[in-house]
């Protein structure tokens, strides 16, 4: 039997959302993770991207099997000619969402 989540208005607006981003290693989600950002809008607490060297899951991967949902999958672009080895942006880049509530119970 099929089950829908839905949720009532007012469920939602206890809600808010989470976003983690990941950059992994390559476009695959069970690749390493390299480097990651997490912007929380469940609490009032602010996160700084360069305080924790040690990301919070080792691959897109776990997150996703810890209730995190991909809401963003990186775009697959092939190089411009000449410029195959020059470093830039990191390029896997994974948004991920989760919702929770205010309080921090589900």
């Amino acid at each position: 039997m099929e089950q829908r989540l839905m949720a009532s208005p007012t469920d939602l607006a206890a809600l808010r959302q989470k976003l983690l981003v990941l950059y992994a290693a390559n476009s695959s989600p069970d690749t390493e993770v390299v480097a990651w950002s997490l912007y929380d809008g469940a609490s009032d607490e602010t996160y700084e991207a360069a305080g924790e060297a040690v990301p919070p899951y080792a691959t897109v991967l776990d997150a996703m099997r810890d209730g995190w949902r991909v809401i963003k999958y990186p775009d697959l672009r092939p190089p411009s000619p000449g410029q195959e080895y020059d470093l830039s942006y990191l390029e896997f880049e994974f948004v991920l969402e989760k919702l929770e509530a205010i309080d921090g119970k589900r």
